[in-house]
């Protein structure tokens, strides 16, 4: 089922350790608006309340909270037109630590829903601090898109300089580990298809982090369920000389403690998972690819388990837990998002249902 709205607040509608694993890409930090924007006063022919560029699904408040902003001075929240912005959507924040509280706040709430042995598989995106050039270089732009410019370039909070890499996966991990989760793993997600960048100064950017976080120090965890085919057997090993585990090529060989094993063909999975981007046809900015969050469903939920993705998005992990017969809740704040997954999955049995 999808549940639509708030995160923060339609957690609260599951019950205690009802899930077993959570696989989650939150929305990352002043990198876009997914178009849930609530813009109070200003005039309603803007292009804030347009259906350009991912925000057509703002909606004008002024009404129903009987305010009038006027034509005082501007803040980022503000367009030309008087309209003042009066959500407080996640990855909107005006700081790192905005942010990272948030995703304490969703985390807190997670845990109580997740069981005691349940995993969690974070994956999470970094952004740089802005240039200090405000949003004169982008009058074509929407007002959404100039807003976001101008809120993330002229803000450089606690020693961030233009330039400089937020580091928001490891403060969110770090977060959560004080909090008390157990940082388990840092995967690393390697785009072989990165998205293509103009700079001239450091190299593109070609990966992101899956953090695996557990509650406990024994959680479920299916190992022989993602293990990968093996690539060691008979290679040279130049620092021990012969082969890895002795001179023979046959299956059954000694290790080099001496005791004899025979070679499955497998071997555990490594911590450098090569996926490449897929696109969507839909009209949602980030999804996941399938292969990605396959290992994340497969190791961290036993068949016929709960899958918990609290930012849902176009529900890509719905989709592959279902395909593997695993059980899939998915929270999503933008009910047009939420439309697009459920027809996305419609094929599946049963039909995923929508709650406001």
């Amino acid at each position: 089922m999808i549940l639509i709205g708030d995160v923060r607040e339609k957690l609260k509608q599951l019950p205690d350790q009802s899930v077993h694993c959570v696989v989650t890409s939150p929305p990352y930090w002043g990198l876009r608006d997914y178009g849930t924007a609530l813009w109070d006063g200003g005039d309603p022919e803007c292009d804030h309340m347009s259906d350009k560029r991912g925000s057509r699904f703002a909606t004008p408040v002024s009404k129903k909270q009987g305010r009038n902003i006027g034509s005082g001075t501007a803040s980022r929240r503000d367009c030309d037109c008087g309209a003042m912005r009066i959500d407080n959507p996640i990855g909107m924040e005006d700081t790192p630590e905005q942010f990272v509280a948030n995703m304490v706040e969703v985390f807190r709430e997670v845990w109580r829903v997740l069981r005691d042995d349940g995993t969690l598989w974070l994956n999470l995106g970094d952004s740089y601090s802005g240039s200090g050039k405000g949003p004169a270089g982008n009058l074509g732009a929407t007002h959404n898109e100039r807003w976001l410019e101008h809120k993330h370039s002229a803000i450089v909070p606690n020693g961030l300089k233009p330039k400089d890499l937020v580091g928001i996966p490891w403060r969110v991990a770090f977060a959560l580990q004080a909090e008390g989760w157990y940082l388990r793993q840092d995967i690393i997600w390697h785009k072989p298809n990165p998205m293509p960048e103009s700079v001239t100064d450091r190299c593109t950017k070609s990966h992101e982090y899956i953090f695996l976080l557990s509650k406990s120090r024994q959680y479920y965890f299916d190992n022989e369920a993602i293990k990968e085919p093996s690539t060691q057997l008979g290679k040279t090993n130049i620092r021990f000389g012969g082969t890895k585990y002795g001179d023979s090529d046959d299956p059954k060989h000694a290790t080099k403690s001496g005791n004899e094993y025979t070679d499955s063909g497998t071997r555990n999975k490594r911590d450098v998972w090569t996926v490449t981007t897929r696109p969507f046809k839909g009209a949602h900015y980030a999804t996941f690819p399938p292969q990605l969050i396959e290992p994340c469903i497969l190791a961290g939920c036993p068949p016929d388990g709960t899958v918990l993705d609290p930012f849902f998005g176009s529900g890509t992990t719905g989709l592959v837990a279902q395909q593997h017969g695993r059980n899939w809740i998915g929270c999503e704040l933008n009910p047009v998002y939420a439309e697009m997954a459920a027809k996305r999955i419609k094929d599946a049995e049963p039909q995923p249902k929508l709650f406001n």
